[in-house]
C-alpha cells in the first residue's frame, strides 16, 4: 500500500506542476492588462488628446471596478467553484481589450470608449485574478508546498509587470493603441490552459449558502480582526507605493531624461526585475513559518521606505534607477508572505472570499497610486516621498504588531461555522 501511494504521488507531480504553470499564467495576463499600459501613457495622452491626469484614469478605473466585484467572485467561487468564475472573467477581460482597442483605431473621440473597455477589463479581472490564490490553495495539500506555489504565482505577477513596460512599448512602437488588442490574444491562451489542465480538486465541493458565507464571515472576523485588516492594509499599501512610483518613473524617464518607447520599457522593468527574484525566493524561505512570514514582511516593508525616502538626497537617473530597484527588492519580499499567511489560515470553504478581499484592497492600492502621484508631481517632490515614507512606516508598524507568532507556534486554522 505504501508503494502504491508513492507511486500515485510522483505521477500526479507533473499534473500538479502543469495546473500551477497553468494557474500562473492568469496573473501574468492581468498584470500585461494593467501595467503594460504605464510606459505608453504619455503617448496616450499625445494621442487621445487628455490630460495627465485622465490618462491615471486608464490605469485607475481598471482597479476601481475590481476592487467593488472582487468580494463577490470570491463568494460565488466558494459557492459554485474557481473554474466556473474565472473562465468567463478570462473571456470578459478580452472583451474589454477588444471594445478598447477599437475605439482607439476607429473613433476620434476615443476616451469614453477606452475607459468603458478598461471598465470590463476590470469586471473580468475580478473574477480571475483574486481567485488564483484559493485555487493555489485548494490544489496544494502541504503548507510547506502552498508557500512555495504561491512564491511562484507572486513571481508570475511580477514577471507580468517586468515584460509590461517592454512588451508594451515595443508593441505601440508598431501602432500605439495595439497593446489594447494583445490581451485578448494572450487571454485565449492563459483560457485554453486553465481549461485543459487546471482539474478540480478531490473534495471540492462548492455549496457554500449565502446564511453560512455570512456566520462564517463574522466569526472569521470577530476571532482574527486584528491580524486581517493589519494584512488587508499592508497589501493596499505595498501596491500603492509600486504603482505610484511606476507612475512617477514612467513620467520622469521621458519628461526629464528623454527616454521613450523600449528604452523605457527596459528601465521600468529593472526595479521588477528585482521584484520578481524577491518574490520567487521569498516564497522559497517562509516555507510553512509564521515567524519567517512576520519578519520577512516588517524588513520588505523598512527595505521599501528606506528606499523612498532616499529619493530625496539626489535626482540623479542611475542613483534613482538604483534606489527603485532595493525599492522593489523590499515589496517582493513581503508579498508572498501576505498571501501565504492569508492561505495557510483559511479553510477551504471561506479561502476564495477572505483571499478577494485582501485582492480587493490590493487593487484599491494600484487604483489610488497613479493619480494620487499624478497631482502630487504638480508640487514639490517632498510631498510625494513624506506620503509614501508615512504609509511605509504605518504597514511595519502594523506587521510588527499584529503578527504574532509567539502567541500562535503555528498558522491558526479559521474553522468555518456549520448550519
Amino acid at each position: 500500500m505504501e508503494q502504491k501511494f508513492e507511486l500515485k504521488s510522483e505521477q500526479e507531480t507533473p499534473g500538479k506542476k502543469m495546473a500551477i504553470a497553468s494557474i500562473a499564467s492568469i496573473p501574468i495576463i492581468i498584470t500585461l492588462g494593467n501595467s503594460m499600459l504605464i510606459p505608453i501613457l504619455p503617448l496616450m495622452e499625445k494621442e487621445l488628446h487628455i490630460s495627465k491626469f485622465q490618462s491615471s484614469l486608464i490605469i485607475t478605473v481598471y482597479s476601481i471596478v475590481s476592487i467593488f466585484l472582487i468580494p463577490i467572485a470570491g463568494f460565488l467561487s466558494d459557492k459554485f467553484g474557481r473554474k466556473i468564475v474565472i473562465i468567463p472573467s478570462l473571456i470578459l477581460t478580452g472583451v474589454g481589450g477588444i471594445i478598447a482597442g477599437w475605439a482607439s483605431w476607429q473613433l476620434d473621440s476615443a476616451f469614453t470608449w477606452v475607459i468603458v473597455g478598461r471598465v470590463l477589463q476590470g469586471v473580468g479581472a475580478s473574477g480571475a485574478f483574486p481567485i488564483v490564490l484559493p485555487l493555489v490553495g485548494d490544489i496544494c495539500k502541504e503548507e510547506e508546498e502552498t508557500s512555495a506555489s504561491l512564491g511562484i504565482i507572486e513571481t508570475a505577477n511580477t514577471f507580468g509587470k517586468v515584460l509590461s513596460p517592454i512588451l508594451g512599448s515595443l508593441i505601440a512602437g508598431i501602432v500605439w493603441f495595439l497593446p489594447f488588442f494583445a490581451i485578448p490574444i494572450l487571454g485565449l491562451i492563459s483560457l485554453l490552459l486553465i481549461v485543459f489542465f487546471v482539474k478540480k480538486p478531490k473534495g471540492d465541493d462548492h455549496e457554500l449558502s449565502f446564511g453560512r458565507f455570512s456566520k462564517n464571515t463574522k466569526e472569521i472576523f470577530r476571532q482574527h480582526w486584528k491580524w486581517l485588516v493589519a494584512v488587508f492594509i499592508i497589501g493596499a499599501i505595498l501596491m500603492f507605493i509600486l504603482f505610484g512610483l511606476l507612475f512617477y518613473l514612467s513620467s520622469i524617464l521621458e519628461d526629464k531624461y528623454k527616454y521613450d518607447g523600449v528604452k523605457k520599457g527596459f528601465l521600468l522593468a529593472i526595479p521588477l526585475a528585482a521584484l520578481c527574484v524577491a518574490s520567487f525566493t521569498s516564497g522559497k524561505i517562509i516555507k510553512d513559518s509564521l515567524k519567517r512570514m512576520k519578519w520577512i514582511t516588517f524588513g520588505g516593508i523598512l527595505l521599501t521606505g528606506i528606499s523612498v525616502g532616499a529619493t530625496v538626497f539626489s535626482d540623479k537617473f542611475i542613483y534613482l534607477i538604483a534606489v527603485f530597484l532595493v525599492c522593489g527588492i523590499g515589496i517582493g519580499a513581503a508579498l508572498p508572505c501576505l498571501d501565504s499567511i492569508l492561505t495557510q489560515s483559511i479553510e477551504k470553504e471561506m479561502r476564495g472570499t477572505i483571499t478577494s478581499i485582501f485582492s480587493s484592497m490590493r487593487f484599491l492600492g494600484v487604483a489610488a497610486g497613479p493619480p494620487v502621484i499624478a497631482l502630487l508631481m504638480k508640487g514639490e517632490i517632498l510631498d510625494m516621498v513624506i506620503l509614501l515614507g508615512v504609509l511605509s512606516v504605518i504597514a511595519a508598524w502594523l506587521a510588527f504588531k499584529a503578527i504574532k507568532p509567539e502567541e500562535e507556534k503555528q498558522v491558526p486554522k479559521i474553522q468555518p461555522v456549520l448550519e
